[in-house]
């Protein structure tokens, strides 16, 4: 009813508004990056075994439930890498990459108070523990992107139904194979929120972030040249 009053008015339906547009896809990205931050984080602080498939799985029906509004990002390395593809601009980026760490960040700490504090020491990586790690991050980092980009971005792909379930399952893949040499994390906002509240340390944070944003950056460059028609 309020849209055909505004078509009425010869105003633009509120929904048609570029900020409101741009408002709903940073709402969903929020959503989405909390619950995925919040899963993990609740997981990893109640020693759940689990911690792989509840990763995977909520990162799925998140993408489901929110895929057709903002892509279903909920991960700044998945945006970076959709941004060098040329699927979205760096306005929008920037309010994606905003949106996903606040709310991973509240999702951190929403997880601690909920769950009883973790009694193991912060791991504090370092030499080649600390390499092993980054580079477990990269390549996981980049094969979920590029899992995201040719299933859920490819024009070859169109409206197929099961985009969620590679994206999930990518992410429980790369948790089992490299969960215990990385903790698994392939997404600057689940390292900003668990790190947060002591699961890792901060010098191991930034290496995390810098190697997951390269290996966005990486997948959406291999895309372009595997698919150089595909604008």
């Amino acid at each position: 009813m309020a849209d055909v009053i505004t078509r009425q008015s010869g105003l633009p339906a509120m929904s048609s508004l570029p900020w409101a547009v741009a408002g709903r896809k940073y709402a969903v990205e929020a959503i989405g990056a909390f619950f995925l931050v919040f899963t993990v984080a609740a997981s990893v602080l109640s020693h759940s075994a689990f911690t792989p498939l509840a990763a995977g799985a909520v990162l799925m029906v998140m993408i489901y439930a929110g895929g057709h509004i903002s892509g279903g990002h909920y991960n700044p390395a998945v945006t970076m890498a959709a941004l060098v593809r040329g699927r979205i601009g760096w306005g929008q980026a920037a309010g994606y990459w905003v949106a996903q760490l606040v709310a991973g960040l509240v999702a951190g700490f929403a997880a601690r108070a909920i769950v009883d504090p973790l009694t193991a020491p912060v791991p504090h990586l370092a030499g080649h523990a600390l390499t092993a790690a980054t580079l477990s991050e990269l390549l996981f980092t980049f094969a979920l992107c590029y899992v995201v980009l040719n299933v859920a971005t490819s024009k070859d792909q169109p409206g197929n139904a099961f985009f969620g379930l590679a994206i999930g399952f990518t992410v429980a893949a790369g948790a089992f194979a490299v969960g215990g040499i990385s903790g698994g994390v392939f997404n600057p906002a689940v390292a900003l929120g668990t790190t947060a509240v002591g699961l890792f340390a901060w010098t191991t944070f930034w290496f995390y972030v810098v190697a997951q944003l390269v290996a966005g950056a990486a997948a959406g460059l291999v895309f372009r040249v595997l698919n150089p028609d595909d604008k």
